[in-house]
């Protein structure tokens, strides 16, 4: 009988979650459901110089909002925990008690001072990245050189000490990559990792091997910048005794130019958020979000699951069960995906229009974009009317406004370019005309505009950008049939009236 899936995503709280992470995530999320197994949120706070206060409330907060939340983990309760690494610390020391005594690894005693001098020679020597491996280790202070009584007396002495991994002499460490296929690496490229650090923290390596063994970790999916230390992590499994994972390392988002890897710093520096949710940094720096941003987390999801992964076909607009289906590690590419911020916003244009004109009425109430006694039923009617041209909910109400407010200004290019010696006049006679409508709904406002234009001879140039200007202000949108309709007759006649003397004024 085969193994329940399980998969983790484990971030560090170094920070706010990049959007990088969060595909991450979804990822093993989308995997999981797949294959109806647990999805699980460890936290790996192992660099306690890094840590930053809020960062772990935040991955949870983001995760919520993308709609991806883990069955199992930090926050969330299961019985593989605690789920956080600072919280497990008293089982790492003894596993890595169990490497040095079978001979997988060994103490070191070189102090930081000791491993600058011998950098600094090496760079003397020309050569630039000095590292502690099967060579060089046997002119430091280790378990390796020191005898087994002087090793035992600095122990007992408490003399700081790490615990690094024994790399074996060229041998080759071949694994398989469920997106790369099969990967080899020499051990003579790699050198010896510090598993347990002078703090009795361990590092990275030793305590996500260790947790993924214990929480039974089926597949490990994760970023591209883990590729490099798959090797140790598999020779770590080997020391062990125990049954590796299955990997795979999912490859970068680029930044828009393609030119190398979308960064954290990238986002506001570019003009787009990087991040799902606002972060504000200790220093009281603020970094943009897709939440605040205006984008729905369904578009967000749905671009971030075609940077990497394609579904076969031109499809590109899916719910997330509809990714769950379809989800497959095959279909991952290996090379980096670039990151588009104008399709992104096209993601989320789809989204704001295959959307209820209620739903999206209520949404702009929830979101405090009108006040909060506005009728629903109206701003609905509103949103029929804008969504087409919309991008964002904002959208609607900021180009939308004259459903809400008075006219103030008059666009300065229609003013300039359409409105002739001859258009006050023009607009006299649609006034008369309107104001001769019983019913006052969009087929009997058509009528009775053509009607007068085939009565005067007109053309719709001559007529309709002076009837948007006096009614909006604006020289472009909707029908102004539907938008007259929706204003009503009395609204529409006083602007046209207000607006023609305010015209004449400014033309004066």
């Amino acid at each position: 009988m085969s193994k329940k899936v399980r998969v983790r995503f484990a971030p560090s709280p170094t920070g706010p979650l990049h959007m990088g992470g969060v595909r991450t995530a979804l990822y093993n999320y989308l995997f999981a459901k797949k294959n109806n197994g647990d999805f699980i949120l460890r936290i790996e706070d192992t660099d306690e110089k890094r840590f930053v206060p809020g960062a772990t409330e935040y991955i949870i907060n983001a995760l919520k909002w993308c709609g991806i939340e883990p069955n199992e983990g930090e926050s969330y309760g299961g019985e593989y925990g605690p789920y956080t690494q600072s919280q497990r610390l008293k089982m790492y020391a003894p596993y890595a008690q169990e490497l040095v005594d079978n001979g997988h690894a060994y103490y070191a005693f070189d102090t930081a001072d000791d491993l600058n001098v011998v950098r600094d020679q090496a760079k003397e020597m020309g050569l630039a990245n000095w590292q502690y491996n099967a060579i060089t280790r046997s002119s430091m202070k280790n378990s390796t050189t020191l005898s087994k009584e002087i090793v035992a007396e600095k122990i007992a002495n408490g003399d700081p000490y790490t615990v690094r991994m024994k790399m074996p002499r060229n041998q080759e460490v071949k694994f398989h990559d469920d997106i790369r296929g099969w990967i080899t690496v020499n051990t003579n490229n790699l050198d010896d990792k510090v598993l347990l650090k002078e703090t009795g923290m361990p590092t990275y390596h030793l305590a996500n091997i260790i947790d993924d063994h214990t929480m039974n970790i089926t597949h490990v999916i994760r970023g591209e910048e883990w590729l490099p230390s798959a090797p140790l992590h598999v020779l770590l499994y080997e020391a062990f005794g125990w049954e590796s994972p299955a990997f795979s390392h999912l490859p970068l988002i680029l930044r828009p130019d393609g030119k190398g890897k979308l960064s954290k710093r990238d986002g506001d520096k570019l003009g787009f958020p990087v991040f799902p949710i606002d972060w504000m940094s200790a220093e009281g720096e603020k970094y943009s979000g897709y939440k605040e941003g205006g984008y729905f987390p369904e578009a967000f999801i749905n671009m971030l699951a075609l940077l990497g992964w394609n579904p076969g076909d031109n499809q590109e607009l899916f719910s997330l069960d509809e990714l769950v289906n379809l989800f497959s590690l095959e279909r991952v590419g290996k090379s980096g995906a670039r990151f588009d911020p104008d399709k992104t916003k096209w993601f989320n244009q789809q989204y704001l229009r295959a959307k209820s004109d209620i739903a999206l009425a209520e949404l702009i109430i929830a979101d405090n974009l009108v006040p909060a006694d506005t009728d629903k039923n109206h701003l609905a009617i509103v949103c029929s009317l804008m969504k087409e041209r919309a991008t964002f909910l904002q959208d609607i109400i900021t180009d939308g406004d004259y459903f809400f407010n008075d006219i103030e200004s008059y666009d300065e290019k229609t003013l300039k370019k359409k409105w002739k010696e001859q258009t006050p006049a023009i607009m006299e006679d649609l006034i008369s005309t309107l104001e001769g409508i019983e019913d006052f709904n969009t087929a009997s406002i058509e009528a009775a505009f053509s009607a007068l234009l085939s009565e005067k001879e007109l053309g719709f140039g001559q007529v309709g950008p002076g009837f948007r200007l006096l009614v909006t202000g604006k020289g472009a949108g909707p029908s102004m049939f539907d938008i007259c309709s929706a204003l009503g007759k009395d609204k529409v006649l006083d602007r046209m009236k207000t607006g023609l003397v305010k015209i004449n004024a400014i033309k004066a």
